[in-house]
């Protein structure tokens, strides 16, 4: 391992995004005096009666949910985009605007309130992986919709509105900027060498073994190079795969075993329901080949010693570059450490 990366303040390079982050090892031995948080790991029960999202309950705008068993999917009831949005442009010097049309989805992954995805049987994530890969399909084959994302929210911290285990698919008629970003980068980089961006670095990750968090036959948990949040995680398949909808029935049980332990080993790093959020980037859905893309998913933690100690964005990250003082190498033994404990 490089011993400068451990020791010395870098900037580390993005292949996917183009950007950079700022790293600073030497941050670490400064005294923590900010501040600090209750832990929020009160127990609930398996049914919420006052909960818009569990079976049976009746949700804001009067409908009633299913008495659904496993994964549950409704259109959200507060959609940030309209499907039946007026065309419009604004175009006033340097005034720009122009309509965005969409269709925004809530996926419950349990009907029990108690629970989150490191809580769930592999058998039943695998659920939730069959309810996204339809979704998918579904929503990427409407003609309006040139990319569908699916991500979640989880903890109180991350915004979330609602402990429910559930998770959110936005999709709309233009490719976002987080996906754009790597949209462009890895169609240079295929262009040039008819090879899979990320299947390349794959490669020379799992040569390394510095940042391999868990692996199985099928997919590898890493701490990327250019992690910029503490403990950082991306999920991604061994293969060059499009999307979430290339995996086959056996693949689709390994990734949803890789959401099981790295989830398993986020709760037990600081001992609380850990929060984080999540979102797959993959191959958008309009109509093109889309070669280049090779799908994957990362994980956005935003605790940074301990339950109660936040990673904040602000100051010069505001104004500036990403920072980050544990490395993507010291996150990925600690996490490692206790994957090989779960698993």
């Amino acid at each position: 391992m490089n011993t400068d990366l451990q020791d010395f303040s870098h900037r580390r390079y993005n292949i996917l995004t183009g950007e950079w982050v700022l790293v600073s090892p030497h941050r670490t031995k400064r005294p923590w005096q900010g501040k600090q948080e209750e832990v929020a790991n009160e127990a609930r029960p398996a049914h919420d009666p006052d909960c818009y999202l569990c079976a049976g309950n009746t949700r804001i705008n009067g409908e009633v949910n299913p008495d659904y068993k496993d994964v549950f999917v409704f259109t959200n009831d507060f959609a940030a985009l309209q499907s039946d949005t007026k065309e419009f442009k604004v175009n006033d010097g340097l005034l720009l605007a122009e309509s965005e049309s969409g269709i925004c989805k809530v996926i419950c992954f349990s009907p029990d309130h108690s629970k989150s995805l490191p809580d769930m049987a592999v058998e039943d994530i695998t659920k939730v992986v069959k309810a996204w890969q339809k979704e998918y399909k579904e929503l990427g084959s409407e003609a309006h919709i040139n990319h569908v994302q699916i991500f979640e929210n989880k903890g109180a911290v991350m915004g979330c509105s609602n402990p429910h285990p559930h998770g959110q698919i936005w999709s709309q008629s233009t490719i976002p900027n987080e996906a754009a970003k790597k949209h462009k980068h890895q169609a240079k980089y295929y262009q040039k060498n008819k090879r899979s961006l990320l299947g390349d670095y794959l490669k020379q990750e799992l040569k390394l073994q510095e940042r391999i968090i868990y692996e199985n036959d099928h997919f590898v948990v890493l701490a990327p190079f250019w992690a910029v949040w503490p403990f950082e995680v991306m999920i991604t398949p061994k293969k060059h795969y499009q999307s979430i909808l290339d995996l086959s029935e056996e693949e689709a049980m390994a990734y949803a075993e890789a959401i099981s332990v790295l989830t398993k080993a986020y709760d037990q790093l600081f001992n609380c329901s850990f929060p984080y959020s999540a979102g797959i980037h993959q191959a958008p859905t309009n109509g093109e080949a889309n070669e280049h893309w090779h799908w994957h998913m990362s994980f956005y933690p935003p605790l940074l010693r301990s339950a109660t100690v936040k990673k904040f964005m602000v100051g010069y990250e505001m104004f500036g570059t990403p920072q980050r003082d544990i490395t993507a190498e010291q996150a990925c033994e600690r996490l490692k450490k206790l994957t090989a404990i779960i698993h």
